[in-house]
């Protein structure tokens, strides 16, 4: 068996009584306290994740027409008209219009740099450089940890280091210095609070991180949280709410898609998929993503099958995440389903343990985001 990989902090995750799992390759806590309490202190105050497992990728270029009409033939995406300290969330495509992964992409001067999922790290640069023109350069940032500071006290506790930072909205990037050192810092996250994703120097990434958890209110916040977090945000996770098999428009994604890159837009279609992607902006799917809010206290996981009725014999869907939202005290879930079935307020059943148990189809997200616009 290979042994999983270390990120930078890995030394300072045992001290602080991690309980280390392998996750996408890497050696991760998933706790530290709990995951409930961790979870309610992020919605409270501030948490810190060891996010390095993450791909980061810089794409350099003669200009930023030549890297932004390059990076419109792999996403479907409104790369060209995005701003110099601005960032957005985009998808990779497939010739059969479904997700290769999801990432983050920021425009620092004429470069481009992605957030890409650990899993899919190298396959999304083989795939990228597969099509790499020739005056462009394609660099992953091996030397480099990320963090992600997350929570209403996250401004107070880093603005303690950079004070400009307090002027940033919601995906704005900047270069700033943080306890002495030159980082990379977008007013982003996973987790539905303010907050913000910090790319460091290996070499500077724990003396940072212990800085930060100096700050009033910052506490390390393992991988189950973030996961908690996440589901109640409504945001998705690859390999579980979104794959190479889910479009973009089954998953609920359609707003990462620009008018300017859809059908009758001015740089409509041009990447993989398009042909499938684009009539489904105009006649959707058959499928799509909902919340569930299960009755009861039992939890809905992954894989769980969903029912129109309580006695149907055929499911009509399937849980992608679930779990317990501790901010809503209950159970909360993802699906897939008919989306004949999806309007809110629908009553449909889940089969836990061989029993049928009710759960009602809800707007997303199930915690209001509170993003700094």
């Amino acid at each position: 068996m290979t042994e999983p990989l270390k990120t930078p902090l890995h030394d300072m995750h045992i001290a602080l009584g991690g309980k280390m799992v392998t996750f996408a390759g890497y050696s991760l806590p998933v706790q530290y306290q709990g995951v409930m309490p961790e979870h309610l202190h992020t919605r409270a105050a501030a948490g810190l994740f060891d996010v390095s497992h993450m791909g980061q990728v810089l794409i350099d270029g003669p200009d930023w027409d030549s890297v932004a009409n390059w990076l419109e033939t792999l996403i479907p995406v409104d790369v060209l008209d995005l701003a110099a300290g601005r960032q957005r969330y985009g998808l990779l495509t497939n010739d059969a219009g479904g997700i290769r992964d999801d990432l983050m992409l920021a425009r620092r001067g004429d470069a481009a740099f992605l957030v890409v999922n650990a899993a899919c790290k190298a396959d999304d640069i083989a795939h990228m450089r597969a099509t790499l023109p020739a005056e462009l350069t394609l660099t992953e940032l091996t030397d480099r940890a990320l963090l992600a500071l997350q929570g209403p006290a996250a401004e107070t506790a880093l603005a303690a280091y950079a004070p400009q930072l307090k002027t940033l909205r919601f995906m704005d990037v900047a270069d700033v210095t943080l306890n002495g050192v030159p980082c990379w810092v977008s007013r982003s996250g996973y987790t539905g609070e303010d907050g913000f994703e910090i790319s460091v120097p290996n070499d500077s990434a724990v003396a940072l991180a212990q800085a930060l958890l100096d700050q009033p209110g910052v506490a390390p916040i393992g991988l189950g949280a973030r996961d908690s977090l996440r589901l109640e945000a409504g945001l998705c996770l690859y390999g579980h709410d979104i794959d190479a098999t889910t479009t973009p428009v089954a998953a609920g994604l359609s707003w990462a898609i620009q008018k300017v890159r859809r059908p009758a837009g001015a740089r409509a279609g041009g990447y993989p998929g398009a042909d499938i992607i684009g009539p489904q902006l105009i006649n959707a799917p058959d499928t799509a993503r909902v919340g569930l809010l299960p009755d009861g206290r039992a939890p809905m996981r992954e894989g769980v099958a969903i029912f129109a009725d309580a006695d149907a014999q055929t499911p009509i869907g399937h849980v992608t995440s679930g779990g317990f939202g501790p901010t809503l005290e209950r159970p909360v879930a993802m699906a897939t389903i008919d989306r004949a079935l999806a309007a809110p307020g629908t009553m449909l059943w889940g089969e836990v343990r061989g029993k049928r148990l009710p759960a009602t189809v809800t707007p997303l997200p199930f915690t209001p985001a509170r993003f700094k616009r």
